[in-house]
C-alpha cells in the first residue's frame, strides 16, 4: 500500500526485457549494427534485415556500413560522418539511404556511438537506424507544396506586375507589348507572339513577337484553318501539349513546332465583356507562347493563364478606344489646321498647293488636285514616287462618273484613294491621295478623308468663285476710271496711278475722274467707297457717273455735293463714300474744290513748301451725322503749282498716327518737287506704300498753268530721261514753242543727260543731274549740270556721235568743266528768229 492508502501497481508490473533482452534487440523498433572502427558490419538484429532483405552472413565480416550507402552518401560519410564521430564520438539524425539487395533505396535517420577502450582507441561504433520512408515522403510532399506555392505566388506576383503594366499602357501598341513579355517571366515560356483581331478587314494581324522566327509570323483571315484562328473564333484557351497532338489537329502548327523545337504551344483567346449584340466574350487578340519541353499545365496555371487573357483583353478594349479617341482627336486637329491653312491663301492655285502640302507632309506620302478649271485644267501634287499613271487616270474617271469616293483596297495595285471634290452637287475636280498604311484604318480612315475632301472642295470653290468675282470686279473697276484723262491743253498737265491692294485682297472702291466741263473749266475728282469686289466697283461706277451728270459750269463743288447727298437716297451703297472735288479754271488759274470727309489735297507751288488744303470740309457723302453743310473754298494758283490728289491707302497705317503719314507725304512730295510729272505718283506710292500694301491707292497730280523756268532733277537712271523728255515736251508746248525747236531741243537735252550719266556718273550710280530750261522772246536755253567727271569735245569716247548730234541741233552749245562738274549750256532761236 502507499502512504495514501491506495494499492502501488507499479509493484505488480513486468519489464519486457527483464521476460526477454534478446528479444527485444533483436525485434525492436529500429535497426541496430555494431562495427568495428573500419565500418565492418560485426552484429545486426533482424529488424533491419527485414527492412533492406539483407541476411546476417551478407553483412556480418562482409560489408563496412559505408558499403551499403548510395554513391553520393558514401562521399558523404567519408567527408562529414565519420569526421564528426571520431571528433564528437556520436552523431545524432543523420539523413542517408541504405542500398538494398533489390537496388532498392531505404530512407533512414542514423544515430551512432562511437566508443573507446581504456586507452582512447576507438573500440567499436554502436549504430541505430530509423525507417524514414513516410517521413522521406513527408517531407517530399511538403517540399512539393511549397514550391507549387512558391512558385504560384511568383506568378501572382509576375501577374499583379502585369496588370500595373497594362493599366499604365495607354495605346494598343504598348499593351501588346507589355502582354507579349509577360508568359515567359510568368510560365517560363521560350517565345511568345501576339495577334489582334481587326474586325473591319476579318483577319488576325500579326503585331509582335519575342522570336519572329518560331512561327508562321504572318497575317491571317479570322476563317483561316490554322490554329490561331481556330482560337479566335472558338474564343477559349487550347492547350497543345504534344508535337503528336499539333499533327492530328493543326499541321500548320506541327511544322512550325518542328522547324522551332517546340514541344508544347499554348493559345490564349484576348477577351473581353460581350459587346452589344454579341451572347459571349469578345476576341480582341490570341496570345500564343510555346516551350521546348513537353509541359503539362496544373490548374493554377490554367487559372492564371485565363486570367492573363481577360486582363489584356481588357486591356486591348481600352486601349483601342484610347487610340481611336485619340486618332479622332489627330484627325479633327488636321482638319482644322488644314482649314486656316487654306484660309490664309485667297488664289485657287495656292490654296490647291497648300492642300496637297499639308496632306503629303503630315497623314499621306503622296497626294495630288486635279482641278477641272480653265481650258488646261489644274494639277498640283506633292510627295512621291508617283504612282502608275494610267491605273490613277483610270480612278480618278470612275470617281468623277459616280461622284462617290474610291478607296484603296488591300492588293489592288494601286494604293490610291481618289475622293470627288464636290460642291452643290457639281465635281469641281479630285484629290487623290496615298494614305500611310495603319492598321486602325478602315471606316473611321474613309470618313476622315470624306470629310477632308469636302473641306477642300469648299475652299476650293470659294477661291474659284473669289477669282471670278475679283476679275470681274478688277475689269468693271478698271473700266470705270478714267482711260485718258485731259492731256492734249498745254494749260494744265495730269498724272494719275492706281495701285490695288495686294494680290490676294479683294477689290477695292477707290477711283479717280478728271473731265472738261466747258472748254475752259477742268474737273477733278477722287473719291473711296465704302466696301470691297463688285459691289464697290458698281457703287464707283454709279457715283462716277452722277458727278459727271451733276457737273456743270453754274454749280460748283459745294452744290454738286448736294447732289450726291440726295443721289445717296436712292443708291444705298453710295452712302458714306468720301469725295474730294475740284473744279479749275483754266483761264483765270481759279481753283474752287470741296471735301467730303476725303483726305485734303496736298499743294505744292513754284515758290514755297508743300500744303495742306484744309478748308471746305465736310461729312461723306449721305452721311446722317456730322457737318452736312457743303462748302467749298477758291484759291488763285500761280503758274507751274502741283497740286495732289489721293485716297487713305497712301498714308493711312496700322498703329501710326495720320498726323505721321500726313509728315512722311509732304516731306517725299517736296523732295520730288523738281522730278518730272511723267512717272511722280508711281515713285510716290513705291516710296510710300511698296507693292504688297493690303488697300488700294489711287492718286491724281494735276500741274496747273507752264512755269515761266524749268527746273528739273533727276537721278543718274537712263531710265528717267524718258521721264524727263515728258515733261519738258509739255513745257515747251504751253510756251508754244514751233515743233521743229521743240524736237531739236528735246534731242538735245536728251543726248547731253546722257552724256552726264554714262560719264560724269559712271562709278556713281546716286549722282543727281539738274536740268534748267528758260525760254525768252526768240531763244530757249538749256543748262545740263552734273558734278562728276564728264567728257567733253575731243574725248576718246563712245558717245561721240551724240555730241555730234547736240552741235547739229542747237545754234550754241558751251562746255564748263571744273573741280565740281561740268555744265553743259544749249541755246537754240526760235524759229520765228533763225
Amino acid at each position: 500500500m502507499s502512504e495514501s492508502g491506495v494499492p502501488d501497481v507499479t509493484q505488480e508490473l513486468r519489464l519486457p526485457w527483464d521476460d526477454d533482452p534478446e528479444d527485444l534487440y533483436e525485434h525492436a523498433p529500429c535497426g541496430y549494427l555494431t562495427t568495428l572502427p573500419d565500418g565492418t558490419v560485426v552484429r545486426v538484429n533482424e529488424t533491419f534485415l527485414t527492412w533492406t532483405g539483407y541476411s546476417r552472413a551478407d553483412l556480418i565480416g562482409h560489408k563496412r556500413f559505408r558499403d551499403l550507402l548510395t554513391p553520393g552518401d558514401q562521399i558523404y560519410h567519408e567527408t562529414h560522418y565519420a569526421p564528426l564521430l571520431q571528433m564528437q564520438g556520436e552523431v545524432h539524425e543523420i539523413a542517408l539511404e541504405v542500398v538494398c539487395p533489390d537496388r532498392r533505396r531505404l530512407p533512414t535517420l542514423v544515430n551512432s556511438v562511437l566508443e573507446r577502450g581504456p586507452t582512447g582507441s576507438p573500440r567499436i561504433i554502436r549504430t541505430m537506424v530509423f525507417n524514414a520512408t513516410e517521413r522521406r515522403s513527408y517531407e517530399k510532399e511538403l517540399l512539393h507544396a511549397r514550391r507549387a506555392a512558391e512558385s504560384s505566388e511568383q506568378r501572382l506576383q509576375v501577374l499583379q506586375q502585369i496588370v500595373a503594366d497594362l493599366a499604365a499602357a495607354p495605346t494598343v501598341a504598348e499593351v501588346a507589348e507589355v502582354v507579349v513579355r509577360a508568359p515567359e517571366p510568368a510560365f517560363q515560356a521560350a517565345s511568345t507572339s501576339i495577334y489582334l483581331v481587326n474586325a473591319e478587314r476579318d483577319q488576325l494581324e500579326a503585331v509582335t513577337s519575342t522570336d519572329p522566327t518560331t512561327g508562321n509570323w504572318d497575317d491571317m483571315p479570322r476563317s483561316s484553318s490554322r490554329a490561331v484562328a481556330e482560337v479566335a473564333r472558338r474564343g477559349d484557351l487550347h492547350v497543345v501539349g504534344t508535337l503528336a497532338e499539333a499533327e492530328e489537329h493543326f499541321p500548320d502548327l506541327a511544322e512550325s513546332m518542328r522547324r522551332s523545337e517546340r514541344r508544347s504551344v499554348v493559345l490564349l483567346p484576348l477577351t473581353t465583356g460581350p459587346s452589344d449584340g454579341e451572347d459571349g466574350p469578345v476576341v480582341l487578340g490570341v496570345l500564343a507562347f510555346s516551350f521546348r519541353e513537353e509541359r503539362a499545365l496544373t490548374d493554377s496555371e490554367t487559372g492564371m493563364i485565363r486570367l492573363l487573357g481577360q486582363q489584356a483583353g481588357q486591356a486591348l478594349d481600352r486601349a483601342r478606344l484610347y487610340d481611336e479617341a485619340r486618332q479622332r482627336e489627330r484627325w479633327s486637329s488636321f482638319l482644322a489646321d488644314v482649314t486656316r491653312a487654306l484660309d490664309e491663301e485667297h488664289r485657287l492655285l495656292q490654296r490647291a498647293r497648300r492642300l496637297v502640302e499639308r496632306v503629303a507632309g503630315e497623314i499621306a506620302d503622296w497626294a495630288m488636285v486635279r482641278l477641272q478649271v480653265g481650258p488646261a485644267g489644274l494639277v498640283e501634287y506633292h510627295g512621291g514616287p508617283a504612282p502608275d499613271q494610267a491605273r490613277l487616270d483610270a480612278r480618278t474617271a470612275e470617281a468623277i462618273e459616280t461622284a462617290a469616293p474610291v478607296f484603296a483596297a488591300d492588293g489592288d495595285g494601286l494604293g490610291c484613294t481618289v475622293l470627288p471634290l464636290t460642291v452643290r452637287g457639281d465635281v469641281l475636280g479630285t484629290l487623290a491621295v496615298r494614305m500611310i498604311p495603319d492598321p486602325r484604318g478602315g471606316e473611321a480612315e474613309h470618313g476622315f478623308l470624306t470629310d477632308l475632301a469636302d473641306r477642300a472642295a469648299l475652299a476650293l470653290e470659294n477661291s474659284r468663285l473669289y477669282e471670278q468675282e475679283r476679275a470681274i470686279a478688277r475689269t468693271l473697276q478698271r473700266s470705270l476710271l478714267a482711260d485718258a484723262v485731259p492731256g492734249s491743253d498745254p494749260r494744265f498737265a495730269m498724272e494719275t496711278h492706281y495701285q490695288a491692294a495686294a494680290q490676294d485682297m479683294e477689290v477695292g472702291g477707290d477711283w479717280y475722274d478728271a473731265f472738261l466741263i466747258t472748254a475752259n473749266k477742268l474737273a477733278v475728282v477722287v473719291g473711296d467707297v465704302v466696301g470691297r469686289g463688285i459691289e464697290a466697283a458698281t457703287t464707283m461706277g454709279q457715283l462716277r457717273s452722277a458727278i459727271r451728270a451733276l457737273a456743270s459750269a453754274e454749280n460748283g463743288p459745294a452744290r454738286l455735293l448736294e447732289g450726291l447727298d440726295r443721289f445717296c437716297e436712292r443708291v444705298e451703297s453710295a452712302r458714306m463714300a468720301t469725295v474730294v472735288y475740284a473744279e479749275v479754271d483754266l483761264l483765270s488759274s481759279e481753283v474752287a474744290y470741296a471735301c467730303a470727309g476725303h483726305l485734303p489735297p496736298l499743294l505744292h507751288e513754284p515758290a514755297g513748301s508743300p500744303q495742306y488744303l484744309m478748308q471746305a470740309r465736310s461729312a461723306p457723302i449721305g452721311s446722317r451725322a456730322g457737318d452736312r453743310r457743303r462748302a467749298e473754298h477758291r484759291m488763285r494758283l500761280a503758274a507751274g503749282s502741283r497740286l495732289l490728289f489721293y485716297t487713305d491707302g497712301l498714308i493711312e497705317r496700322r498703329g501710326r498716327a495720320i498726323d505721321r503719314g500726313f509728315e512722311i507725304l509732304a516731306r517725299e512730295y517736296a523732295r520730288l518737287r523738281d522730278a518730272p510729272l511723267k512717272g511722280l505718283t508711281a515713285g510716290l506710292a513705291d516710296t510710300l506704300v511698296g507693292k504688297d500694301h493690303g488697300d488700294d491707292v489711287c492718286m491724281l497730280c494735276l500741274t496747273l498753268g507752264t512755269e515761266d523756268r524749268l527746273e528739273r532733277s533727276i537721278g543718274a537712271d537712263p531710265l528717267q530721261i524718258a521721264l524727263l523728255r515728258a515733261d519738258m515736251r509739255g513745257w515747251l508746248a504751253g510756251h508754244r514753242v514751233d515743233t521743229d525747236c521743240l524736237n531739236a531741243v528735246l534731242l538735245a537735252c536728251s543726248e547731253a543727260v546722257a552724256n552726264a550719266i554714262e560719264h560724269g556718273y559712271r562709278e556713281d550710280p546716286f549722282g543727281v543731274v539738274d536740268v534748267a530750261a528758260t525760254i525768252s522772246a526768240g531763244t530757249v536755253e538749256i543748262r545740263v549740270t552734273d558734278r562728276g567727271g564728264w567728257r567733253g569735245p575731243g574725248s576718246d569716247t563712245a558717245r561721240g556721235r551724240g555730241l555730234q548730234l547736240i552741235y547739229e541741233s542747237m545754234d550754241e552749245v558751251v562746255f564748263d568743266r571744273g573741280h565740281q562738274g561740268t555744265t553743259v549750256t544749249m541755246r537754240r532761236h526760235r524759229e520765228d528768229d533763225r
